[in-house]
């Protein structure tokens, strides 16, 4: 049965939401109830050098103003604090805090023993082929948060 380039599209992104789902589930199982995927990717971009919300606007591709809601909901939950400048007492920093690199860690672990899941299903050759055909489409690089529209992939490379 033949799909269309559309439900090759939905079937992707159903994979994703559902390793997102369930690590969402298992962190919260692990007591971090309130922790979502955008949280994950705004305390990476933090980690990386977004230190304050319209530099993590850009990353994520989102207005400053969701960004620093963001910022705010992070904060008041212990994962994130502003510090001051050193070189600047006016500005004001982001950092992610100890209970933030142990929630991306947790998360880490969830999405390794999610992927191993995935391989009980499948198996490991099934799910080794399925990595290969996708780091061919897309590239070897990771999804860039930052710049959306950018190829991830040299435009040289063929598909």
């Amino acid at each position: 049965m033949s799909r269309s380039g559309a439900d090759l599209a939905l079937l992707l992104l159903g994979g994703f939401r559902s390793l997102a789902d369930a690590a969402t589930a298992e962190l919260a199982r692990r007591g971090h109830e309130d922790v979502r995927p955008v949280h994950d990717f705004a305390m990476r971009a933090i980690a990386a050098g977004a230190d304050n919300a319209s530099e993590l606007g850009r990353r994520l591709s989102v207005s400053k103003q969701a960004a620093a809601k963001t910022v705010a909901v992070l904060q008041e939950r212990g994962h994130v604090t502003r510090e001051a400048d050193p070189l600047d007492g006016r500005r004001k920093r982001l950092r992610v805090t100890p209970l933030g690199h142990e929630v991306l860690r947790q998360g880490e672990a969830i999405f390794d023993e999610l992927r191993e899941e995935w391989e009980q299903r499948i198996g490991p050759d099934a799910l080794a082929a399925l990595e290969t055909h996708l780091t061919a489409l897309v590239g070897s690089r990771p999804v860039r948060l930052d710049a959306p529209g950018l190829p991830l992939r040299d435009l040289d490379e063929p598909l």
